[in-house]
């Protein structure tokens, strides 16, 4: 799977006019460490999204330096299985950011979120919730370095929404959420009965970047 990312398909995503994938893995201590592997390719627009792999199929230096991987034997195939989750950013943050941190990327945490909704207003509320109420703004003040905050338009758990943020090691991680719990505009916000019993499951994942992850 590393070789398959790191030497055929980023390359590939690249020369495709992709210039940034991020790739990510459960920290050690979580179950799922060695399980799965997440990676984040940012579009510009659906267009981009549905051309991708038409660009794939006809990228002969692809096809050859995948070839291990893409066509596998039946009976040792290279993963046991896929799943695409296709965002759309929030208004507040329409593009992603690569987060500045200066830490060995075996430090940095990316905190994976998602969270499911009941029923798509209230889906709806709890996004609202993030852009016009201030849950970003809120997120911006404790330094806790966003990378995208995205509706789910394609997934297994919809309604909902996801979101990556992410810190310079794990103190850091614990330091921001403490201030974010504590925080006056949250303890305000998370209050308001409008935005009450919005989410209904929370799914937390902590990941470090792999050494050949753009960011």
């Amino acid at each position: 799977m590393d070789d398959f990312l790191k030497n055929a398909f980023i390359p590939a995503v690249h020369r495709a006019g992709i210039s940034t994938v991020g790739v990510f893995k459960p920290v050690e201590q979580d179950t799922a460490f060695g399980k799965i592997v997440y990676v984040f390719i940012p579009y510009k627009n659906v267009e981009q999204f549905l051309e991708l792999g038409a660009k794939l199929e006809k990228d002969q230096e692809y096809q050859k330096s995948g070839k291990a991987f893409l066509d596998a034997p039946y009976d040792d195939p290279s993963f046991a299985r896929y799943e695409t989750v296709f965002l759309k950013a929030f208004s507040y943050m329409p593009e992603f950011r690569i987060p500045s941190l200066t830490t060995p990327a075996n430090e940095r945490i990316y905190e994976l979120r998602s969270y499911e909704s009941a029923t798509e207003a209230k889906a709806t509320k709890k996004i609202q919730m993030f852009n016009e109420g201030g849950e970003i703004g809120i997120f911006e003040k404790i330094g806790a370095n966003a990378v995208f905050y995205a509706k789910v338009i394609m997934g297994s758990n919809m309604p909902g929404l996801m979101y990556m943020t992410t810190y310079a090691n794990m103190k850091s991680h614990d330091d921001c959420w403490a201030a974010f719990r504590e925080h006056p505009d949250w303890k305000t916000l998370s209050q308001l009965e409008e935005y009450k019993n919005t989410v209904s499951k929370i799914h937390v994942s902590l990941l470090h970047p792999t050494s050949y992850s753009d960011f």
